[in-house]
């Protein structure tokens, strides 16, 4: 877990032969008829997978491609139809041209996820969505119905979560960070009133029963779904106090938050960083 998080930080242009995926091992989890989950090096990625196909929902890294590929061939001999980018991060988009090429998949994403791959020069055009969308898109397959939402300004300003109706899974994107601090793009167009406002929309469309493929961390719950909104609450309620009362941000950061959040911190967001963030996006 220590390895995934950590090539988050890696940029996207080194990534292409990089041997540090060699023993990166592609983790499949069934959670309901058709529906998957993989996990690797980077976002957690969904799977439909029956007899009208394959679609997945993210693709991580390019040098993790064939692996993935290989991990829904042991479910389908089906090439994958579709991929769905919840938002344009490398960690989620890398493996697009590679399903491109050698699956001769379509890709789906929001507007501003073209946008913003188009404009970023560590990617290529045969890498951008060739279908894009405003609000949002419906796929039916798989004797599923398959609902992708846009939800604005909250990791980035190309966020789409997708509902799977039928098996009564939710794969949240970035939206989501199980057990830890979240990641709010502020250069992206992400708020953090807007995080906080998109997870709380999403809490309350739940049942307690059903399953959510956060963008990063295990399977999760409404349960730990929540845990994660009240902790984003709280700090972020707690940091504004304080910067309204005068306090600098490298005072905050120096005496740093509640003991209780401290299990929070990883490689990518520490506390330190998700002080600085909610100081300076709120």
């Amino acid at each position: 877990m220590r390895l995934i998080f950590l090539l988050l930080l890696i940029p996207f242009s080194l990534l292409a032969n990089d041997d540090r995926f060699a023993d990166v091992t592609i983790e499949r989890t069934h959670l309901a008829e058709s529906v998957y989950m993989l996990t690797g090096a980077g976002g957690n990625i969904g799977v439909s997978a029956g007899p009208d196909g394959v679609l997945i929902i993210d693709d991580q890294y390019a040098p993790l491609a064939e692996k993935i590929a290989a991990s829904v061939a042991d479910v389908s001999e089906s090439d994958v139809k579709y991929v769905v980018n919840t938002h344009y991060h490398g960690d989620h988009t890398g493996s697009n041209s590679w399903f491109k090429q050698h699956h001769h998949a379509t890709v789906f994403a929001h507007d501003n996820v073209r946008i913003r791959l188009a404009s970023d020069k560590d990617h290529h055009h045969d890498a951008l969505p060739v279908v894009t969308y405003e609000d949002g898109i419906k796929f039916h397959f798989n004797g599923e119905t398959i609902r992708v939402m846009h939800l604005p300004a909250g990791h980035t300003d190309g966020d789409s979560v997708v509902w799977f109706e039928k098996a009564r899974v939710l794969h949240t994107g970035d939206l989501f960070f199980e057990g830890r601090f979240p990641y709010i793009d502020l250069g992206a167009g992400g708020t953090v009133a807007g995080y906080i406002t998109n997870v709380e929309r999403l809490i309350s469309m739940l049942d307690e029963d059903m399953k959510i493929i956060s963008g990063h961390g295990k399977l999760a719950t409404k349960t730990d779904y929540q845990k994660s909104l009240d902790m984003m609450k709280e700090t972020a309620a707690f940091v504004l106090t304080q910067k309204r009362a005068g306090m600098s941000l490298e005072q905050l950061t120096e005496n740093g938050l509640d003991e209780k959040w401290k299990d929070w911190s990883w490689n990518f967001i520490t506390e330190e960083k998700w002080i600085t963030t909610l100081y300076k996006g709120q």
